[in-house]
């Protein structure tokens, strides 16, 4: 939900509440934007503009430009482009919004994010849905829509973004190895109606396009199966170190031990041995094609 797309239909102190809150628990993205919302009051107030006329000239209300201003709202872009004019900043506020960007993107997603730019190598399996990383946006909004507690309509955007900006991944160069084990049944279902599951299969094969990208899926009717409720993630780096992750290893919280690295990989194996190869795979996503 963008804040021109219903600007025209509601009042200005609701357009204003469509600005991300920031999280408290985020202390670099808490310095970001209190330095940003300190150079914007500096520039207003040095060009002797009261809140509530750069309110008006931006479309929002006189209270969220205080908080924009202190530092407890995340401003939009197209915001701080319309004030970079109103307050004749030459670019200088609408320079800031690089860093605001990253701030609106969760702590964790960006964490995880940087650790995905870095790695040479990555295996990842999901018991329960499709890899983030292969995720449509339209799919991974739904996903994010039938979450409960329900997240706000903001906080699904800002979700939303923020996985598909982790994409960047399949773009870089040298282009790291990537493997991904897929349940059959998370292909099957239609999350969203038949037309996002069939862009979400149509994505798959695209992918599975690529050279470095390996993706295999585990049949519904396989008989054996090493990992049934546990996700499993190993990404491998140039120096030779590893860190890996699983709901049932340390917790789920991120591991470089040998020992407990040993245990992923020895499961990940596995898991690729009992799926379908990568050809297979893609011979049974064409055919889930025509059944969609």
């Amino acid at each position: 939900m963008s804040v021109d797309g219903g600007a025209a239909q509601r009042p200005k102190s609701e357009v204003g509440e469509l600005v991300c809150a920031v999280d408290p628990d985020d202390d670099w993205g808490v310095a970001v934007i209190e330095t940003v919302g300190r150079q914007l009051r500096l520039r207003r107030e040095a060009v002797g503009m009261r809140a509530a006329d750069l309110g008006e000239a931006t479309g929002y209300g006189e209270d969220m430009i205080y908080k924009i201003e202190s530092g407890k709202r995340i401003p939009r872009p197209e915001f701080l482009d319309k004030a970079d004019k109103v307050l004749r900043a030459d670019g200088l506020v609408a320079a800031m919004k690089e860093d605001v960007a990253k701030v609106r993107y969760p702590k964790k997603a960006r964490a995880l994010a940087k650790l995905e730019a870095q790695a040479v190598e990555m295996q990842i399996y999901e018991p329960l849905y499709i890899p983030g990383l292969l995720q449509t946006p339209e799919h991974a909004r739904r996903l994010f829509l039938t979450r409960r507690p329900v997240y706000t309509p903001e906080e699904v955007d800002r979700y939303t973004a923020a996985r598909a900006a982790r994409k960047t991944v399949f773009e870089r160069s040298p282009a790291p190895e990537l493997s991904f084990v897929l349940e059959e049944w998370t292909l099957r279902r239609p999350l969203g109606g038949r037309e996002v599951l069939r862009r979400q299969l149509e994505h798959l094969l695209e992918v599975a396009e690529l050279r470095h990208v390996q993706i295999q899926m585990m049949l519904i009717e396989q008989a054996d199966h090493v990992c049934l409720s546990d996700g499993i993630e190993v990404l491998k780096f140039e120096d030779g170190s590893t860190v890996g992750r699983s709901p049932t290893v340390a917790g789920g919280k991120s591991v470089s031990d040998p020992r407990q690295l040993r245990i992923l990989e020895l499961r990940y194996g596995l898991l690729r041995a009992q799926a379908l190869t990568p050809s297979e795979t893609v011979d049974a996503i064409h055919g889930l094609l025509g059944e969609t």
